[in-house]
C-alpha cells in the first residue's frame, strides 16, 4: 500500500509525539555503604518486605510510580495499593511516605542515611547515590 506524503509526514509526527521511555535509578543516601542492588531487592524495600532501608514513594498515580512497581515487582498499581493496605491493616507496615516529585524524593533521600528512593536518572545529581538502573 502506498502513503502519500502528507500520510507519512502525520505518521512521523505522531511517532515523535510519543513519550520517550526515560530510565528509572534507585537512589540511597551517599554516606549509605550500598553500591549495587538487584530489582528483586528493591522490591522488597517497596514492599514492605524489608525494613533495612526506609523507602520514599512517588505520587500515587505518577507516570514514574507505575513504571517502577511494574519494573521491580511486575506489580500494579491497585496490586501495589492492596498490599499496602493489608500491612497497614494488620500493622505490620507502614506505606512509604509519598513525594510530588523526583526533586522531593531527591531530597529526601540526601537528607535521611537509611533512605531509599526512585527517581528519572535525567535528575541524579551529587547528593545522591544510584545503586540500580531500571531500563
Amino acid at each position: 500500500m502506498k502513503k502519500t506524503l502528507p500520510a507519512l509526514i502525520l505518521a512521523v509526527l505522531a511517532a515523535a509525539a510519543l513519550p520517550a521511555s526515560a530510565e528509572t535509578v534507585v537512589i540511597v543516601n551517599k554516606a549509605n555503604p550500598a553500591t549495587r542492588m538487584f530489582s528483586e531487592q528493591a522490591s522488597q524495600f517497596f514492599l514492605g518486605k524489608s525494613t533495612m532501608f526506609t523507602p520514599v514513594d512517588q505520587a500515587e498515580g505518577s507516570h514514574i510510580r507505575n513504571d517502577f512497581y511494574q519494573k521491580v515487582a511486575d506489580k500494579d498499581a491497585a496490586q501495589v495499593k492492596a498490599l499496602w493496605s493489608k500491612l497497614v491493616f494488620t500493622g505490620k507496615a507502614t506505606p512509604p511516605k509519598e513525594y510530588k516529585s523526583n526533586a522531593d524524593v531527591k531530597k529526601a533521600v540526601a537528607d535521611d542515611p537509611k533512605a531509599i528512593g526512585y527517581i528519572d536518572k535525567s535528575a541524579v545529581d551529587d547528593t545522591v547515590k544510584v545503586i540500580l538502573t531500571l531500563p
